[in-house]
């Protein structure tokens, strides 16, 4: 069975997916591969030799029979690189994952219709508001959305999939031992038990080490046809997955967002520099020349004002911009502030407004 083969690969951490796919390639074999000598890799032409004698000296402690159990007793499902299920998409990328370990129903994920969405993890709630907006838009439809479970926009992307009844890919950059976030444990259920599939090229007990997460970033925009970027600095992960976007050759698109927010410098030097500017949901379906199946005609109803009296009218026209404090709303509003307090309260319970930090109030 050639299958343990490619876990026993995955279960070395001195080695990574680069360095296991040269040597299938080289003897075209996955188990001729990994049981080869030091001397035939010291023929093959590009391989490190430090590599090659640390695959050696770990390959001879590993127990292959046992690290496959490990897997099937755990319940958790793999594609290798030769499956003829492995997501075609990323196998086109430079530098595919050898095996993919995934929970969850990867395939009843659209894979032909796959958007990444990335930005900040400290993402601004103006920020997290966009993206909720236009990811809405797609409600109902046949897209995937692919994101990296982590915290900020990550997370934003994949709780506004699932709300809008959209399948959703995690990638996660560690083995299924771990939650990372912690605070996503509830997500990462939710997505394995109907909602989409959670995917890692890590063996299952491969920790979230810090340079595993730029690794990943390769597989979130490599299983995608273009990816969505909503704030990011000029140094993040979010900017290397757009960049990594470009060099795979997929399409690069951009939620504009206030220029004062250190987030969005990264943002708009991939806009200057060519990225597809994205404020509506339309926007991402043109730039991928997408059609929908299953779009969800209530979207513009779910999107109408309920009925308003003239100070609830007069309150909202002040928040249509940005959010306002008690204290603007009652210069602005000339209301009294007991009847103030009083609109507020049922206009959130309305559900058109949103307390936001203290005093502060925004439309939703």
């Amino acid at each position: 069975m050639k299958n343990k083969y490619w876990i026993a690969f995955s279960s070395i951490e001195q080695i990574d997916s680069n360095f296991i796919l040269k040597l299938y390639e080289h003897f075209g074999d996955i188990e001729t591969a990994f049981n080869t000598s030091l001397n035939d890799l010291k023929n093959i032409e590009g391989l490190s030799i430090k590599k090659a004698e640390n695959f050696i000296k770990y390959r001879d402690k590993i127990d292959i029979d046992r690290t496959f159990t490990e897997i099937e007793t755990r319940g958790i499902n793999f594609l290798t690189f030769e499956d003829e299920n492995y997501p075609k998409m990323l196998k086109q990328i430079s530098n595919p994952p050898a095996i993919l370990y995934y929970k969850g129903k990867l395939f009843e994920c659209n894979l032909e219709k796959t958007l990444a969405v990335v930005g900040s993890r400290r993402a601004s709630s103006n920020g997290k508001d966009d993206l909720r907006k236009i990811l809405s838009g797609l409600a109902g439809t046949d897209i995937c959305i692919v994101s990296g479970l982590a915290s900020g926009i990550d997370t934003v992307a994949h709780t506004t999939a699932i709300e809008n009844n959209l399948k959703t890919i995690g990638v996660i950059a560690s083995g299924f031992d771990f939650t990372y976030p912690a605070s996503n444990k509830t997500l990462y259920q939710n997505i394995e038990n109907g909602y989409g599939a959670i995917i890692s090229e890590y063996y299952p007990t491969f920790e979230p080490v810090k340079f595993r997460f730029p690794q990943r970033n390769r597989i979130v925009s490599g299983l995608s046809y273009g990816t969505l970027v909503c704030e990011a600095s000029l140094k993040s992960g979010a900017l290397i997955t757009a960049n990594l976007t470009l060099e795979q050759g997929r399409e690069l698109m951009c939620i504009p967002g206030a220029i004062s927010n250190p987030n969005t410098q990264g943002i708009y030097k991939l806009l200057k520099n060519g990225a597809a500017i994205v404020t509506e949901t339309d926007d991402i379906l043109n730039t991928l020349n997408w059609e929908v199946k299953n779009p969800n005609n209530e979207i513009g109803d779910q999107l109408t004002l309920p009925m308003l009296t003239p100070d609830e009218e007069n309150i909202y026209k002040y928040l249509e911009i940005e959010e306002k404090s008690v204290d603007e709303l009652l210069t602005l509003t000339k209301l009294k502030l007991d009847d103030l307090l009083m609109n507020l309260t049922t206009m959130e319970l309305k559900g058109i407004i949103k307390q936001n930090g203290g005093d502060r109030y925004k439309k939703v």
